[in-house]
Parts: structure tokens; C-alpha cells; sequence
């Protein structure tokens, strides 16, 4: 299934869901996004969960009177998604043509280059 890219806003909603490892109510959420700094009023996040569940990221049951919200796609899903879009999109589905960019530009550690040799080894 092709979802449709999210913003940073609904990323850091998913973050959440994702780190509970279990269905949240809304003011569950809202305690979470308060204690990583961000205040957002009641209606911005009920837009934004709105949002994540039409684009196939989140769904809402019934607790009650209240919405449990369950993430539909896993994070790792989620990172090889984007990962593939991204490739796709900048590097013409060329994988190597990432890789190649990250060593050249200096970015791998030396911890992170011998885990990718490493990977690419055994592979």
C-alpha cells in the first residue's frame, strides 16, 4: 500500500504511538507531546490525528466515549517507506548512489562504516 507522505507534526504524533508500543487515548497523546515540549491545542491534534488516519497511518476505536488510537504501519515499515521514496525520488532508485553520497560526504563514523561493510559482507 502507497501511503501518502506525513508532515514533521504528524511524525512526532506517530513517534508516540510508536514508542507506547500500545494502542494511546487521546489525552494520553496530549500528556506525551507536553512532556517533550510541545503544547498543542486539543483541536491541532485531533486535525492532525484526523490527518494520520486518513492517510492509512492510524486507526480510532471506541473506548468508551473516548478514541484509542493503534498505528496501522510499523516504524520499521514506515522507515523503509520513506527510505524507498526517498531513493527513488533523489537517486533515481539507485541505492548505491546513496550509499556512495554518505561516504564521500564524510558522514559515516567509523563505527557506522564497519557496520555497513559488515552488513554488505554478509549479504
Amino acid at each position: 500500500m502507497v501511503r501518502k507522505q506525513i508532515s514533521d507534526a504528524e511524525l512526532e504524533i506517530m513517534k508516540i504511538i510508536w514508542n507506547a508500543q500500545k494502542p494511546l487515548l487521546f489525552a494520553q497523546i496530549m500528556e506525551a507531546l507536553a512532556r517533550s515540549g510541545n503544547n498543542w491545542q486539543k483541536n491541532t491534534l485531533i486535525t492532525l490525528l484526523s490527518r494520520l488516519m486518513q492517510k492509512g497511518y492510524l486507526t480510532a476505536k471506541k473506548q468508551g466515549r473516548k478514541n484509542e488510537y493503534t498505528a496501522c504501519i510499523s516504524e520499521q515499515e514506515f522507515q523503509s517507506d520513506q527510505t524507498q521514496h526517498f531513493v527513488d525520488r533523489i537517486y533515481e532508485g539507485r541505492v548505491s548512489g546513496l550509499i556512495a553520497r554518505l561516504v564521500q560526504s564524510d558522514r559515516l563514523s567509523e563505527e557506522e562504516y564497519a557496520q555497513l561493510r559488515k552488513i554488505l559482507e554478509e549479504r
